[in-house]
Formats: structure tokens, C-alpha cells, sequence
């Protein structure tokens, strides 16, 4: 099964603390995976940790809820060498690709140096629904701010580019995020672009978003804009709340 249209969605978010293991599915993971309109069969589920180094705990994590979702979870790592043969055939076969956090410089770099970048377009117009948070968010776009380079945060404008617009994540969580998006993209640094507070996401469908949702009441998503005199201009957007 595959979606009906190219679907990302970006998210600081998608996992909540669990009763058994160190975390759970969140809402905005399972309507990711909701969103492959997989029946009759557990949905296939492909884990990138990349932007971790594929730490053998993360993956540990991954598998610990995709077990408790019933999700078929499989996993692409790149540390050492690639664990599979063919990344193309790996990627393709899968429902949903679920990216996770960390550093998306690294990200970038590694899946540039395997070619995995050029998979995930490719998937995404086959119809594989691709998700993740944070470094997992900002890589679908043309860029956004990050902590890959140290404490204080600076521009990536590297993304993979599938959406045209940048991102910002952790949008109300950390201070030094806010205020280097509405920065970067007042200078042109970054282009126009979507942030997200923390258990929020936003639902491209296609090359355009097509709604924000959230898991957490009051969190939201915004649009920041340049204006035609150089500053940046912020518009909240509305969320649609995710059930548990």
C-alpha cells in the first residue's frame, strides 16, 4: 500500500514517554503510519537514527515501539557500513519511513555519501510516507536551524528539498530557536518557512502543507514570512488535535 499523494510529516514530536519501555508511539507517528492506508497486514515501518550515529539504544528503542504498535519494524543504519545490501529495494518496500533526531549535518553528510537522499525523493513519489522529528523534520526541507555545529544554534540550508520552504523546530522549547528563524529568513538565508512547537507536526501533501496537527492542547505551528521591507513576519496557525 501507498498513500495517495507524495506525504511528509514533519514533527517535534511523535513519541511519548512509555509505561514499559523508555518511550512510545505518539499520536503524530501513528497518524503517519495511518496515513499509508496499509490493511490486512502490519504497516512496514523503516527506522533511520542516522542523525545519532545509529546508537545500537536508539534502535533498541525503535524496536521496543514498534513492538508494542504492531508495527513490522525494520531499521537502515549507515555505521559501520550500510546493514543492508540494496538501500534502493530496502527503502522502496517499505510504508512509512520514520527519521529520528540529532545531528541533521551528520544526516545530510552520511545519507549524501550513500545516496540515500536521492531514495527518500524517490520514495516519496512512489508513495511512501516519510516522517520524523526534529533532524527528522528539517531534513524534507531546504533547510532550518540546528545545533549540529555546537551549543549556539546556525543555518543549515543543505535539506533534501522535497518541500520548498524551511523549518523550524522546537520552536517553544528552545530560546535560540525562534529568533534565529525569524533572522535567517528576514536576511534570505532561509526561505519562507513552517516552525513547530514541541508535539507538533505539519502535513505536506504534495510540495504544500496541507494542515498542522498536534499532540498536546494549546501547541501550534507558524508560518514566517518575509515581508517586502526585509523583516520577518509570524502568523500562528491553527492545529487540529490528535487523540491518544
Amino acid at each position: 500500500m501507498v498513500a495517495d499523494a507524495p506525504t511528509i510529516l514533519a514533527t517535534s514530536g511523535g513519541v511519548v514517554p512509555g509505561a514499559r519501555s523508555r518511550w512510545s508511539v505518539g499520536p503524530l507517528t501513528r497518524y503517519a503510519v495511518d496515513l499509508a492506508g496499509v490493511d490486512g497486514r502490519a504497516p512496514r515501518v523503516c527506522f533511520l537514527a542516522t542523525a545519532c550515529g545509529d546508537q545500537p539504544a536508539v534502535l533498541r528503542d525503535f524496536y521496543d515501539m514498534a513492538q508494542e504498535a504492531g508495527f513490522h519494524g525494520n531499521h537502515l543504519s549507515l555505521f559501520t557500513m550500510p546493514n543492508v545490501a540494496d538501500i534502493r529495494a530496502h527503502l522502496l518496500a517499505q510504508d512509512v519511513i520514520w527519521v529520528w533526531g540529532g545531528s541533521v549535518a551528520g544526516l545530510l553528510a552520511m545519507w549524501e555519501l550513500h545516496g540515500v537522499g536521492e531514495v527518500m525523493r524517490e520514495a516519496w513519489q512512489a508513495g511512501v510516507v516519510l516522517t520524523g522529528v526534529s533532524a527528522g523534520s528539517i531534513c524534507w526541507h531546504s533547510g532550518g536551524t540546528t545545533d549540529s555545529f555546537g551549543p549556539d544554534l546556525r543555518p543549515i540550508t543543505n535539506g533534501l528539498g522535497l518541500v520548498p520552504y524551511s523549518n523550524g523546530v522546537h520552536y517553544d522549547s528552545e530560546e535560540q530557536r525562534r529568533p534565529l528563524f525569524q533572522q535567517l529568513i528576514a536576511d534570505g538565508t532561509l526561505p519562507t518557512g513552517y516552525a513547530t512547537d514541541d508535539g507538533v507536526g505539519l502535513l505536506y501533501r504534495g510540495t504544500e502543507l496541507a494542515e498542522a496537527l498536534t499532540e498536546e492542547p494549546g501547541k501550534a505551528a507558524y508560518l514566517v514570512e518575509r515581508d517586502a521591507g526585509g523583516r520577518a513576519v509570524e502568523t500562528r496557525l491553527e492545529t487540529r488535535l490528535l487523540r491518544g
